[in-house]
């Protein structure tokens, strides 16, 4: 199943900057293992925000759940979830 997900990001003032520092890291290193795996399959920063919108293709609604929430950023994260069908008129097989 395909899904697109808008993430923003408010990490607070009150976090410090090493531990955001490291949790951006791990948060970059989780996307490429995702991304290299094929789950999440695109990523576009959302111009002037801390914000992005991503394409996940996963198996169900459970995986995702349990992808987002892993995620380490995920307690400084607000997100918009749509799943996505495949539009009949697309000229492609497959909309990879």
């Amino acid at each position: 199943m395909l899904f697109m997900v808008q993430m923003d990001v408010a990490i607070p003032h009150s976090v410090d900057a090493a531990e955001a520092d490291r949790l951006k890291a791990l948060e970059k290193e989780r996307f490429q293992e995702l991304q290299r795996a094929g789950t999440w399959r695109h990523i576009w920063r959302v111009a002037g925000q801390y914000a992005n919108v991503s394409i996940f293709d996963v198996k169900d609604n459970a995986e995702l759940h349990e992808l987002l929430t892993g995620l380490p950023l995920y307690p400084f994260m607000t997100m918009k979830v749509t799943a996505l069908y495949r539009h009949p008129s697309s000229t492609y097989d497959d909309d990879r």
